[in-house]
């Protein structure tokens, strides 16, 4: 079954310098798992972004993938403390 990724952080200051890396990111995540995903940014608040990875396989190594990425680009020191949370569809109980 597909998941969803999740991954929502709190973004400091210095956000124009966090988007470009973000975005380098999600390229290379798509260049390597063919999945691609979107930045998002809470409504109501603008230090709290979100990254959306919809239709992922095999969630383990999806997950792996973005965080060496997210190492290898050195984005520990522009975003604190990622959270991940993988959501699948809702199947309705059989009666």
């Amino acid at each position: 079954m597909n998941a969803t990724l999740y991954v929502y952080f709190t973004v400091p200051e210095r956000a124009a310098a966090l988007a470009p890396r973000l975005a380098e990111l999600q390229a290379r995540l798509a260049a390597s798992t063919g999945i691609a995903g979107h930045l998002m940014r809470r409504r109501d608040d603008a230090a709290t972004w979100m990254e959306v990875y919809e239709a992922v396989a095999d969630p383990d190594a999806f997950a792996a993938r973005r965080g060496e990425l997210w190492a290898a680009l050195d984005l520990d020191g522009f975003a604190l403390a990622p959270h991940l949370e993988w959501f699948v569809p809702l199947t309705a109980p059989q009666a």
